[in-house]
C-alpha cells in the first residue's frame, strides 16, 4: 500500500511540476500581444486592368496573331487608387515585353499560353507600381483578336 501511494504521489508531483514549467515557459516566451500602434493586415483588393491586346509570338519570333486578355490585379486595398492611376504605365511595360515573349501554343499557334502572360504582367508590375505592390494576377478571359 505504501508503495502504491508513493508512486501516486510521485506521479502527481511530476504532473504538477511539468504543468507549472509549461505555463511559465508560455508566459516568458509565448506570443506577444500586438503593440498599440500596430495595424491589422491590409485586405487585398481587385483592380480591373481592362482589356489588354497582346501579340502571339512563336518561339522563333514569328507573329501568330493577337489575343485580348481581361486581367484583374490583386493589390492591397490602400494601394488600389494608386494602381488604377498608373495602369497606363503597366500597359506600356506589358507591351514592351509581349512582342519578344513566345506565348503562342498549340499546333497552329492560335492558343495563348496564359501562364506565360501572367508571368509577363508580374514582371512588368514593379516597373509601373514599384516592388511588392502587385500580389497576384488573375487572367479572367482570353479571346483571339
Amino acid at each position: 500500500m505504501k508503495k502504491t501511494l508513493f508512486l501516486l504521489a510521485i506521479l502527481l508531483a511530476g504532473l504538477g511540476l511539468g504543468g507549472g514549467a509549461a505555463y511559465a515557459t508560455v508566459l516568458l516566451l509565448g506570443p506577444r500581444a500586438p503593440a498599440a500602434g500596430a495595424h491589422a493586415p491590409v485586405e487585398p483588393s481587385f483592380v480591373d486592368a481592362g482589356k489588354i491586346l497582346a501579340p502571339l509570338v512563336f518561339a522563333d519570333g514569328r507573329l501568330s496573331g493577337y489575343v485580348q486578355f481581361q486581367v484583374q490585379l490583386v493589390v492591397p486595398a490602400d494601394k488600389a487608387e494608386f494602381v488604377a492611376a498608373r495602369l497606363p504605365l503597366l500597359l506600356h511595360a506589358i507591351n514592351m515585353r509581349t512582342y519578344r515573349t513566345p506565348m503562342a501554343a498549340g499546333p497552329d499557334g492560335l492558343i495563348p499560353d496564359i501562364e506565360t502572360f501572367r508571368k509577363v504582367v508580374m514582371a512588368a508590375a514593379p516597373e509601373a507600381f514599384g516592388a511588392g505592390v502587385l500580389r497576384k494576377v488573375a487572367v479572367t478571359q482570353a479571346n483571339p483578336a
